[in-house]
């Protein structure tokens, strides 16, 4: 059965032609849109429809036999209901004038928003949330960057006025001791000079 004769095989439970056409085209694209963006597609009975990622790999080229490498990628898969596999299986027989697959219970198709349109938004949330503890870090970080140089800029300059009074100290101690025997050199020469004075008084 291709995708026509499935048109044909619903128009009259559908109310035409053009009718059945525009809902398989709806019922394909909201599948195939939901599962590309990762979403799990699940109809009770039938089966689900998901997004799969195959890490990349070696395989054997069929032809040559030569090995190739095969990148990573993302696949759609099918995994048929419990209800379907038991039809297929002849475990159960189909219905003759019910549906095959079982109805939605009464209620679960009213009020609310869809299961994919909740998820849609629940990561969209989600992904706000994290943007906004990524910007909070970073303004965090920012924060303790400048904390821990204006720190380091303060003990680098009291180490330097340190310094400087350590350096004036010590120029201060040398300067007095060279006052010190400047002040023991002036008297000594005095008492030299009376001495010679004396001697001379003597000899005349």
């Amino acid at each position: 059965m291709n995708k026509a004769q499935l048109v044909e095989a619903i128009a009259d439970k559908v109310g035409g032609r053009q009718a059945a056409a525009d809902a398989v085209d709806a019922v394909l694209d909201a599948i195939v849109r939901a599962t590309v963006s990762g979403d799990r597609v699940s109809v009770t009975g039938f089966g689900s429809f998901e997004k799969v990622e195959r890490p990349a790999r070696y395989a054997r080229n069929p032809q040559t036999g030569e090995r190739v490498r095969v990148k990573k990628t993302s696949v759609p898969r099918f995994r048929a209901g419990q209800g379907f596999k038991d039809l297929v299986s002849g475990t159960k027989k189909l219905p003759k004038n019910d549906v095959a697959v079982k109805k939605a219970p009464k209620g679960s198709l009213s009020g609310g928003a869809s299961t994919t349109t909740k998820t849609t938004t629940k990561k969209a949330a989600a992904k706000k949330a994290t943007a906004a503890k990524k910007t909070v870090a970073k303004k965090t970080a920012t924060k303790k960057t400048a904390a821990a140089k204006t720190t380091a800029a303060k003990k680098t300059t009291a180490k330097k006025a340190t310094a400087k009074k350590t350096t004036a100290k010590k120029a201060a101690a040398k300067k007095a001791p060279a006052k010190k025997a400047a002040a023991k050199k002036a008297p000594a020469k005095r008492a030299t000079a009376r001495k010679t004075a004396a001697k001379r008084s003597a000899t005349r």
